[in-house]
């Protein structure tokens, strides 16, 4: 049997652990609650005790090569700690990655949700085989990553691929990290349920209205359940979900110019209902697309058709198990 590593996926609700061999083979998947108010002590001592067990079980078919953690926020690769995360209190400028190697007795990497799931998919997912790709996980904000190379690219400090919070609209919405218009104020599950509520107030959305009255956790699947059935409200929100993405989309195809940007997070099941205004926002917004789109004309020359290379715009495809692959694939290049 090939060696295995452990990948973790931490965040404010489940703790999800999985082994998972060198090769890409799920050995063995275990979710836990992640009970955040008794502490970083108690969170840590299950995660410890989870991965010792998987590491015991399966450590007689294959060697253990180490765990990698995806958890979300700010994260500090290099002193393996997390600066900043608003899912999980008291855990700022805390050596996270230290700890639980003394724990453990092995090597951990820490990293941040958004870019190991990133790293899943191209090893695994939707970019195998693609050296450059970015991707965008569209979940309650906007996450980002760029591999570059099959690495992922962390910039000067580790933030590179803050996509959500690139300026679409000035002085548009508020956002929590201090600036208006950022992208993740539009183009994201809590962006949905913002305009929702938004149109109700106005009175003058009596289908949402009666969605959100009828269903005390009213969420962005209620909204695309709407908009699936003909509610103009909700298309109307998906149109601007839509044009915002493909706004920011345009900036980064423009400034990157990669093979593939992949988009994935829990919001892409709506993807027929944003995909569209997307594309279209895409092709007049960006004129690398423009020239790149997998329908774009070929350039004819003498005797012979110069083939392009195109930009791929695609969904994820292994969904909430990325980050355990991107995770468990750290300890293992």
């Amino acid at each position: 049997m090939p060696d295995f590593s452990i990948g973790v996926d931490l965040g404010g609700t489940n703790l999800r652990i999985a082994a998972i061999t060198t090769e890409g083979q799920l050995l063995e998947k275990i979710t836990l609650g992640v009970k955040v108010t008794l502490g970083r002590d108690h969170v840590i001592g299950e995660m410890c005790d989870a991965i010792l067990r998987l590491t015991e079980q399966y450590r007689g078919s294959g060697k253990f090569v180490g765990a990698g953690i995806g958890v979300p926020g700010i994260i500090d690769v290099e002193a393996g700690m997390m600066r900043k995360s608003a899912n999980l209190p008291g855990w700022s400028d805390y050596p996270v990655r230290d700890e639980i190697e003394r724990r453990l007795g092995a090597r951990v990497f820490l990293d941040n949700d958004a870019k190991v799931a990133a790293f899943g998919e191209q090893w695994l997912g939707a970019g195998r085989g693609v050296d450059n790709m970015a991707m965008l996980t569209l979940g309650t904000g906007i996450g980002g990553a760029i591999v570059i190379n099959g690495k992922i690219f962390y910039g000067m400090n580790g933030m590179a691929g803050e996509f959500g919070h690139v300026t679409v609209e000035p002085d548009g919405v508020p956002c929590g990290c201090g600036n208006h218009g950022c992208a993740e104020r539009y183009a994201s599950a809590s962006a949905l349920v913002r305009m929702a509520r938004e149109a109700i107030a106005t009175g003058r959305a009596p289908g949402l209205a009666k969605a959100a009255n009828s269903d005390p956790e009213f969420s962005a699947r209620s909204i695309y359940n709407l908009a699936t059935q003909g509610d103009e409200d909700a298309r109307r929100i998906f149109h601007r979900f839509g044009q915002v993405l493909g706004i920011l989309m345009a900036g980064l195809v423009n400034v990157l110019n990669l093979e593939m940007f992949v988009v994935g997070g829990g919001v892409v099941s709506a993807w027929d209902a944003f995909a569209p205004t997307m594309f279209e926002e895409l092709r007049e917004r960006s004129i690398v697309y423009a020239a790149t789109a997998p329908d774009a004309p070929q350039t004819a020359m003498p005797g012979r058709i110069v083939t392009r290379k195109k930009t791929i715009i695609t969904q994820a495809l292994l969904g909430s198990d990325a980050g355990l692959y991107g995770a468990a694939r750290l300890p293992a290049v």
